[in-house]
C-alpha cells in the first residue's frame, strides 16, 4: 500500500507541526470555553471580545503556514507569497496584541473570582503569543531558506518593532487591521499623526513590547535548537 505508506512518512517528517497545530487549536478551544463559562455564571458578556482578538490572532498564524508551503516551489517565492507576507505583516500585531488585555483585569463588577480572570487573560494572551511566535518563525524560515541566514534575522527584529508599533496603534489609537483596507486614507493620516509627533508614552511601549517579544522569541528559538542537539548526539 504505498499510498499509505507515503501518508504516514509524510506525518512522520512533519508530526511535530501538526502537534504544534493541534496544541494551538486546543489552547483555543479551552480559551472559548473559559469566556463561555464565565458568560453563564455571570449572565454578563464581558470578555466575550477577547474570542474575535483570538480569531484574528490565528489569521496571520493561517497566512505564515500557505506562505510557507508556497515558498517550496521557487518561482512561488517572487510571485504569491509577497502577497501573504504582506497580508500577514497587516495581521500579525493581533497576535500579540491580546497581552495587552491583562490591562481589563478587575476592571468588573461581577461575582466572577478573580482568579478565574486570572486565568481566562492568561490563557488567551499565551495563546495569542504563541500563535505569533510560530507565525514569524515560519516567515523566519522562508526568508533564511531563500535569502540567508543574516536577511531572516534582520527580519525578525524589523517585525518584532513593526508589531509592537501596531499594537500600540491597535491599542491607543484604535486602528485594527482592517482600516488599512476599508479606510486607507484616514488610517494613513492618523498614523502619520502619531509619527510626526510621538509621545514618550508610546516610545517606551514600543520600546519595551519589541524587548519582549524578542525576549520570548528568541527564548523558544534557543529552546528548540536545544533539543535538536540534543537528539544529535542522543541518536
Amino acid at each position: 500500500m504505498p499510498s499509505i505508506n507515503r501518508l504516514r512518512d509524510t506525518f512522520a517528517r512533519h508530526k511535530y507541526k501538526a502537534a504544534t497545530f493541534l496544541l494551538l487549536a486546543a489552547a483555543s478551544l479551552v480559551c472559548v470555553t473559559l469566556v463561555a463559562a464565565r458568560i453563564a455564571y455571570s449572565d454578563t458578556q464581558q470578555y466575550r471580545g477577547l474570542v474575535w482578538n483570538l480569531f484574528l490572532a490565528w489569521i496571520p498564524f493561517a497566512l505564515a503556514y500557505l506562505a510557507y508551503m508556497l515558498s517550496w516551489r521557487r518561482w512561488l517565492v517572487f510571485v504569491a507569497v509577497p502577497l501573504f507576507a504582506f497580508l500577514w505583516l497587516v495581521f500579525f500585531p493581533n497576535a500579540p496584541y491580546i497581552l495587552t488585555d491583562l490591562q481589563h483585569l478587575g476592571q468588573t463588577d461581577s461575582n466572577v473570582p478573580l482568579w478565574y480572570d486570572v486565568i481566562l487573560l492568561v490563557w488567551f494572551s499565551w495563546t495569542g503569543m504563541l500563535l505569533g511566535v510560530v507565525s514569524l518563525n515560519l516567515m523566519q524560515e522562508i526568508i533564511k531558506r531563500h535569502f540567508g541566514r543574516w536577511l531572516g534575522w534582520i527580519f525578525v527584529f524589523v517585525v518584532a518593532g513593526l508589531s509592537s508599533a501596531g499594537v500600540y496603534v491597535g491599542r491607543f489609537i484604535r486602528l485594527n487591521s482592517w482600516d488599512i483596507f476599508q479606510n486607507p486614507t484616514g488610517a494613513a493620516a492618523d498614523l502619520f499623526s502619531w509619527l510626526s509627533d510621538p509621545s514618550l508614552r508610546s516610545v517606551g511601549f514600543v520600546g519595551l513590547y519589541t524587548l519582549f517579544f524578542l525576549f520570548v522569541y528568541l527564548t523558544f528559538y534557543a529552546f528548540g535548537h536545544i533539543l535538536q542537539e540534543g537528539a544529535g548526539k542522543g541518536g
